[in-house]
């Protein structure tokens, strides 16, 4: 999967923050947060975008504990995974894979990036789920490296 353009998610119960790459995977940038709605609702968006950036991967952020156990919210965000991944199959994306990737620490890192750019605390919440994503797609990248 080397010189791939990724998106990137980071999912939450109430939102999914998104990134994406540059055309040789190098650099991530945040795109949008997403207000879930419903899981249809917001993995039609997902795909929509999926298509329109011309990705072959989308990496999903996941929350794992510290000791490298699942949580209940590990378990949603496999189960979103996998709805993503289907629905990939089914919309004639089946050649787009679907990536879980290990997000431990990236709201923080994100939050504390936010910080150090001397952001407002009401702006921070706006765009830290996305900048989030932009951390676990730069993760991501550098990990394939």
């Amino acid at each position: 999967m080397n010189n791939v353009k990724c998106l990137a998610l980071d999912v939450g119960d109430a939102s999914v923050g998104v990134a994406v790459s540059d055309e040789l995977g190098i650099t991530a940038r945040g795109l949008f947060t997403l207000k879930r709605t419903n899981s249809k609702a917001d993995i039609r968006e997902i795909l929509d975008t999926a298509r329109k950036e011309g990705v072959r991967a989308v990496v999903v952020g996941l929350p794992i504990n510290l000791n490298g156990t699942d949580s209940i919210q590990t378990g949603k965000v496999r189960d979103f995974a996998t709805r993503l991944g289907n629905s990939l199959r089914s919309n004639a994306m089946a050649d787009v894979e679907v990536i879980l990737h290990d997000e431990r620490f990236t709201t923080k890192i994100a939050e504390r990036a936010l910080i150090e750019a001397d952001m407002s605390r009401k702006k921070r919440a706006q765009i830290i789920d996305k900048q989030a994503a932009v951390v676990i797609l730069q993760s991501y990248l550098e990990s394939r490296r």
